[in-house]
Parts: structure tokens; sequence; C-alpha cells
């Protein structure tokens, strides 16, 4: 049985209180956070009063408010800018983007959900459903399923929650249709999020195999409005030949010298 990971309590309220910000944009009340995360009331006010003195959260006007703070923005930047797959997928995020006309990502699997590290906006007007940062369910997108597919039928279960969330009447809730959907992944060879979480847009994603089960991947985001069946071939030709650009850098990089 492995050892417990030992823990400095205050440390582990700090990094939860983060993680709550980031997952609840916007203000939250005192009273709030303390019904949500149950700390000793008179704790967190004195957590927060030392996190917004060191700008990791800040309040408004009022001071009785409180989000996450500019240097969270400053410590997310930095492990974009220092990711290598961020790095080495640059070049063929751009050409799959031109090459397409639509919005491309690149994610990484992390828990239950999907972190968007990279983004090529589409050359037509879309909302940016998807930004850098941004955490969503992995089973709601066609990042998180190619991701999946990669994995044994008893390992998807162990990563995936109890119980699926829903973001759309689309989205598959029941994990029986999930596996279903992931054997459908791996004989098609590419993922497909069918509006499952954001009503008028598919998406087409397939993993990259830098690590091993992969846990990075990229997709291609299309309006239904302008999809066809010969459409969704060629996107999914285009996202083959991206990812096979991402992984041939990445062999050059581990055969360089030095």
């Amino acid at each position: 049985m492995a050892e417990p990971v030992p823990h400095v309590k205050s440390a582990l309220r700090t990094v939860e209180l983060l993680d709550f910000f980031a997952q609840y944009p916007g203000l939250h009340s005192l009273t709030d956070l303390q019904g949500k995360l149950g700390y000793p009331k008179s704790s967190l006010h004195a957590l927060l009063r030392t996190l917004v003195h060191l700008g990791w959260i800040e309040t408004d006007a009022t001071g009785t408010l409180y989000r996450i703070g500019m240097r969270a923005l400053l410590v997310g930047a930095t492990y974009i800018d220092g990711d290598p797959v961020v790095r080495l997928a640059h070049d063929a995020l751009d050409w799959l983007a031109e090459s397409t006309g639509e919005t491309v990502h690149l994610g990484r699997l992390d828990h239950f959900d999907i972190v968007y590290l990279a983004t090529r906006a589409s050359r037509h007007y879309l909302r940016p459903y998807s930004r850098v940062g941004r955490r969503l369910p992995a089973g709601t997108t066609s990042l998180g399923k190619a991701i999946l597919a990669a994995r044994e039928e008893d390992e998807v279960c162990a990563l995936l929650p109890a119980e699926l969330p829903s973001l759309t009447r689309h989205t598959i809730v029941d994990l029986g249709g999930l596996l279903a959907d992931l054997r459908r992944v791996r004989k098609r060879g590419y993922a497909v999020d069918r509006e499952e979480n954001t009503e008028g847009l598919r998406c087409f994603g397939v993993a990259v195999r830098i690590t091993d089960p992969p846990r990075d991947a990229i997709s291609c985001s299309v309006p239904i409005s302008r999809l066809t069946a010969e459409r969704e071939k060629d996107i999914a030709a285009r996202l083959l030949e991206a990812r096979d650009r991402i992984e041939t850098a990445a062999l050059g990089l581990r055969r360089s010298p030095g």
C-alpha cells in the first residue's frame, strides 16, 4: 500500500482556494467561500488577506468580494511559454489553422478534464468558445476523447468521475455510451464531439503521441452550418497530417545531439 503523501495544511488550503477561484470565475464573498470550502472563517479571512497582499487574489471596490488575481495569470503564462509540446506544436497549429480556415486547439488531459494550452482562431467570425487555460470535462471534447481512446477501457473507467457531467443535450452522460464512442474513435482514427459541450459546433480531434500513453491532442472546431461529409474527411486528413508533423518534430528533437 502506498504511503500517504504528507502535506502542510496552510499550503494545501492555499492551493485549494486558488483551484476554487480557477474553477469558478467571478467574485465571491467570504461567506460563500467559507460555505463552499468549509474552512474556519477566521483562518480563511487571514489566508485571503495574505493572498490579496501578494497579488494572487483581488478584491472589488468594497474589499468584501474576492476573485483570482493577476499573479495567477503570470504564472499560467509562464507554464505555457515554457511547455515543450506547445513549442513543438506551434508551426503545425499555424499550418492547420491556415489550411482549414477553422479554429484549432492544443489540449492536455489533467485528471478528469482537458485544459486548453494553445488556440488559433478561425478566419471566419466565431465566438471563442474555447480559450487558453479553459478546462472542460474530457468526455465532452474531441481532444479528451482522442486521448482517452488511446487507453484501455479499465484505465478510462479509473480516470473518469463516477458521474459524467452534462453540458448540452448532446453530451454523453453514461459510461457505457462513452466507452462505445471511444471504440468508434479507435476504429475511425479520430474523435468527434457532436455539439457535446457547445451547441452548433462540431469538433474533430486526434491524440499526439509524444508521451506514452498520450496526454496531448489537437482539434479543429467547425460550426455545423459549414460542415459536410466531404468537409469532415478533409479536416480529419489535415488533423492527421498536423499530428504527424508534431510527432516528427518531437522525434527529431529527441535524436538531436546535446
